[in-house]
């Protein structure tokens, strides 16, 4: 299994990275946080570059390059609950020029003479109260419900540009064609290392401001960087993301490949990003010094998405535990 980007791919990342640096440069972001400026147009582009067209296993790793330039740009569109938590789990439901996202609990269902009726809360859906579609996961399978049918509501968290919402369902009968009997496993390794590819991207950024900062600010007479206690915490986080970037793209490998290690390896990735974002929040917040508290600082846009993808789809802990318990079921 090659870990290396080949050609194209490479080729793919760099036009990516150019893209967003002209559609998404952080004074974007900075409109939509201080003003409630809109990212429909950025989704539009979006659409417009084909980049919600992947859809296919084949293309789980451009993807997976997608999702960490748009971690590192700290995109505001609902991209990444459209492509890896609705498409995953409703592949024929996902259309290129429409959104959705996975409502994992809160709901249950029943059938009735009429058939299938939906009710229940769920909270901190992801894009929950924007998306148009929602793949509702219950434990009778999986339901394909227009947002039209659905009462949501926006839930402010402390990511100014992250949108999380709460989906309330009231007795919804859903179609029998809206009924699906979906990978629910597969679609969640595919959530997984969506989310730990974005916190890697996060962190990236955090570095990159990190070293531009120290590289010019200067204290007694000398600039920060040549102290030998911060090129440690520098190199530090950079460890610290390799690592979780090597992991990811990993899962995305066996993903692509349907490799049975994909379990495994889809929370190892966000394991490693969630201890990442941990050492790289702490680091990058120490060497910005009293600047990092400031609202006019970039710095925060990337901290908190970072941190939000370590507080949704379960935390580094809990996937360390999955991972020692399926360890302890293996026989050696």
């Amino acid at each position: 299994m090659l870990l290396e980007f080949d050609s194209d791919q490479r080729l793919w990342h760099d036009t990516v990275r150019e893209v967003l640096a002209k559609q998404c440069p952080p004074a974007l972001i900075r409109e939509i946080a201080d003003k409630g400026a809109d990212s429909d147009a950025l989704w539009r582009n979006y659409i417009g570059h084909g980049w919600t067209e992947l859809t296919d296993p084949a293309a789980t790793v451009e993807l997976g390059i997608v999702l960490e330039e748009f971690g590192y740009a700290t995109d505001p569109t609902p991209y990444l609950a459209t492509m890896t938590q609705f498409a995953p789990l409703a592949p024929d439901f996902a259309r290129p020029d429409s959104s959705g996202t996975a409502v994992y609990d809160g709901i249950t269902a029943f059938r009735d003479a009429g058939g299938w009726v939906l009710s229940g809360t769920a909270r901190h859906v992801l894009d929950g109260d924007r998306a148009e579609q929602f793949a509702v996961v219950t434990e009778a399978g999986v339901f394909v419900v227009p947002a039209a049918e659905a009462s949501t509501r926006r839930s402010m968290v402390f990511d100014p540009v992250l949108h999380v919402g709460e989906v309330s369902l009231a007795g919804v009968r859903v179609r029998e064609e809206n009924y699906l009997r979906a990978d629910t496993e597969r679609a969640r390794h595919v959530a997984l290392t969506g989310m730990a590819l974005t916190m890697v991207g996060a962190c990236r950024r955090v570095l990159d401001l990190v070293l531009e900062h120290v590289r010019t600010r200067e204290q007694f007479g000398v600039r920060i960087g040549s102290f030998q206690a911060v090129k440690h915490k520098a190199a530090d986080m950079h460890i610290a993301i390799e690592r979780a970037r090597a992991l990811a793209y990993f899962a995305a490998l066996t993903i692509r490949d349907d490799d049975p290690r994909r379990r495994l390896a889809a929370a190892m990735a966000k394991a490693a990003a969630g201890e990442c974002q941990a050492l790289v929040f702490r680091h990058g917040m120490q060497l910005f010094g009293a600047m990092s508290f400031t609202w006019e600082n970039d710095l925060q846009f990337a901290l908190k998405r970072a941190k939000s993808g370590e507080l949704m789809l379960g935390g580094a802990a809990e996937h360390r535990a999955l991972i020692a318990e399926e360890y302890r079921a293996t026989e050696f």
